[in-house]
């Protein structure tokens, strides 16, 4: 049983299972506000895209073609999870101000 004890002991000491637990919560956050962007915030922005498809909306430049529709989604998830991140950290650390260390 010694190796087992050490196991758990390691479990306990380097915070495995919280960090397990924040890391599936993350993954879940991530789905949810994916999809807050593609069904709630893009459709409406589409008006102001032309063509109206932000999924398809692109830039041809010769034989490059740029998606951009489908980036701009993904900047509006990414700053939307760094906000939520921060007010997080900003919460938890109980500071003024989220200080660089």
């Amino acid at each position: 049983m010694g190796l087992l004890s050490e196991f758990r002991e390691f479990l306990y000491e380097y915070k495995v299972i919280p960090l397990a637990i924040a890391f599936i919560m993350g993954i879940a956050s991530t789905a949810l506000i994916k999809s807050l962007v593609d069904n709630v915030i893009m459709p409406v922005i589409t008006p102001f895209i032309p063509g109206g498809a932000w999924k398809t909306a692109t830039v041809e430049l010769g034989p490059i073609v740029i998606s951009w529709g489908a980036f701009l989604a993904e900047l509006v998830n990414f700053i939307i999870i760094a906000f939520v991140v921060f007010i997080i950290a900003k919460k938890m650390l109980k500071e003024e101000k989220v200080e660089k260390k």
